[in-house]
């Protein structure tokens, strides 16, 4: 995974997810946000990187549409989104953005461990982004 810094759209697998978002038919966004999310929270196993940073980029998205939430300013992310943007999403998709969330921060998770390995300090800029993204999806 190529990766330049620690936002949810700061890596090559959620920037080609996002432009995938981007290029699909209006009708067809919200599902593939979805499907993002549930590949995630649905994972048993171990929960592979990628998989966890399109879920990572889905759960951004939907939290920018929250009253408390942060707009989406990155270069990364969907240019329809962009300082702004919204996309007319379910309302049960936050409650399962927040349990995508939990799997990825759960003990087997691949993205997780990277995180804690890259930072030797014990604090995780990426890691307190995504528990950012939580709080919001969570209220």
């Amino acid at each position: 995974m190529g990766t330049w810094d620690s936002g949810p759209f700061d890596n090559d697998t959620a920037a080609d997810w996002c432009g995938d978002l981007d290029d699909a038919d209006v009708s067809k966004r919200p599902n593939l946000v979805r499907e993002a999310l549930t590949r995630a929270a649905g994972e048993v196993g171990y929960l592979d990187a990628d998989v966890a940073c399109e879920a990572i980029a889905a759960a951004a998205i939907l939290a920018a549409q929250q009253p408390s939430g942060q707009p989406i300013t990155s270069s990364y992310a969907p240019e329809f989104l962009r300082d702004g943007g919204r996309l007319d999403v379910p309302d049960d998709l936050a409650a399962l953005a927040v349990r995508a969330i939990d799997r990825i921060m759960a003990a087997d998770s691949e993205w997780r461990e990277l995180w804690e390995d890259a930072d030797a300090e014990g604090t995780s800029e990426a890691i307190d982004a995504v528990r950012d993204l939580r709080k919001v999806l969570a209220a």
